[in-house]
């Protein structure tokens, strides 16, 4: 009964983080199918934008993530008043990162583009729209902050709501401006991308009605705390580490595009095409992992350490399943979907087959999202820092450009590459947490 219950409470927060990584995925898949009747070179502009947005956002993410497990922590521990002031140093350090991202997608989205080294016609093709996307990601990531104290006290539900209604206005502007339809102007990939920008704008802004509204009869999230150095020094150094361990994997996958574009803009958007659609196993991954740390975090909080290990693990049994399930869908049906994106079948018949591969190793990228999640909880950060970063750079890159330059491959050496260094990673990662003793676990201070 007991472990009915736990598994109750473990869906009851994954669920809605699912459905809200869900509409994310279901966007950014959407969105790609709308924009592939625009050609293989526009598939390829969004899939390399997409790469670079990701490593934009890596960098900075830890800024939400340790938003996130603080103040799961401190909710657990009845510490709320410090979870609010620890709240708004991040959100005070998250606006100066939204203004120098906005700063560098005026000033440099032509050169970073040109860095990925893919043909002229992408490049012409790509640069307004990367702009655009960087506008959007300045949005993004104080909105993510937000999203993080949401999950940290355990209010799954508003994240999703708030991610749903933003995703939907993307879906909806990016056909209305991408085509010209319902009175609005044909813009092309253009539209698209100023769909993204509306739509995050947007998704901010109700994330402040939120936070300022109804959280503030529990939380007085409307009481500024007065600020403490200390604990903006503890919040600017777990969000390094946890951004620097995102931005590893992140700099690795935006390498290992580049080698795949040596392949030819058609091995490009066979290879979108095979990561959007393998995205939908990231979703389950992420959300569970989510729920692993304000989980643990909370339980940690409340001086439980061997409830939050034990949750940890239920989290990751249900996480497991979840993975399974979808991929045996996706082996399943690998072609048919790879050919709602694209009709040409250079695309599809690479894509579907890329798909078959990596259907069921997406698990071990599940056992990396749900133990690091744990991890988070108990706030071993450093050692999610050190793992990315050695793997991602002495494993992943070396490896696809063994399989890729050196061996040639092609596009199946380089997934070969990738889930390599998932497998190593989430194994890493699992073992750490079982070895490590959550009696010694104490809650995260601020030190001198």
């Amino acid at each position: 009964m007991k472990l009915l219950k736990s598994w109750y409470l473990i869906l009851v927060l994954a669920l809605p983080s699912l459905f809200a990584f869900a509409t994310q995925t279901l966007t950014g898949t959407i969105n790609l199918i709308m924009v592939g009747d625009l050609g293989f070179v526009v598939i390829a502009v969004v899939g390399v934008s997409n790469i670079i947005m990701y490593n934009v956002f890596a960098i900075f993410s830890g800024i939400g993530h340790s938003v996130n497990y603080l103040v799961a922590q401190n909710f657990g521990a009845k510490e709320m008043r410090k979870g609010m002031q620890r709240t708004y140093l991040a959100l005070i350090v998250s606006l100066a990162v939204a203004l120098f991202i906005a700063l560098a997608g005026w000033i440099g989205s032509d050169a970073v583009l040109k860095l990925t080294g893919g043909s002229e016609k992408l490049l012409a093709t790509g640069n307004a729209y990367l702009e655009l996307r960087f506008y959007a990601m300045s949005f993004g990531i104080i909105s993510f902050v937000f999203h993080g104290f949401f999950r940290g006290v355990g209010n799954t539900r508003i994240s999703m709501v708030v991610s749903i209604v933003a995703n939907v206005l993307m879906i909806v502007l990016t056909y209305g401006l991408t085509y010209g339809h319902w009175g609005l102007p044909e813009l092309g990939i253009i539209g698209a991308g100023y769909a993204i920008l509306i739509g995050e704008a947007v998704q901010l802004v109700i994330c402040l009605i939120v936070f300022w509204g109804p959280m503030h009869r529990r939380f007085q999230t409307r009481e500024i705390q007065k600020p403490d150095w200390l604990e903006l020094k503890l919040i600017s150094r777990e969000s390094g580490k946890l951004g620097l361990q995102e931005f590893s994997m992140s700099v690795s996958m935006y390498i290992f595009t580049i080698f795949v574009l040596t392949l030819g803009d058609l091995a490009a958007a066979a290879n979108e095409v095979a990561l959007s659609v393998m995205s939908f196993g990231f979703m389950p991954a992420f959300a569970f992992g989510s729920t692993a740390t304000i989980l643990v975090g909370q339980e940690i909080g409340q001086g439980k350490p061997r409830q939050a290990k034990l949750a940890g693990t239920n989290t990751a049994i249900l996480g497991t399943i979840f993975l399974i399930a979808l991929g045996t869908a996706e082996l399943i049906w690998a072609e048919p979907i790879a050919r709602l994106y694209s009709d040409d079948p250079g695309v599809y018949e690479l894509a579907a087959y890329l798909i078959t591969v990596s259907a069921y190793l997406q698990i071990f990228d599940g056992f990396y999202n749900f133990y690091a999640g744990g991890l988070r909880g108990i706030g071993d950060t450093t050692f999610l820092m050190r793992s990315s970063f050695v793997l991602s750079l002495f494993m992943f890159v070396p490896l696809t450009y063994l399989f890729v330059m050196v061996l040639d491959w092609g596009s199946i050496g380089a997934w070969l590459a990738l889930y390599s260094f998932l497998i190593a990673l989430g194994l890493a990662v699992m073992i750490r947490y079982y070895r490590t003793d959550f009696n010694s676990v104490r809650l995260k201070q601020a030190q001198a």
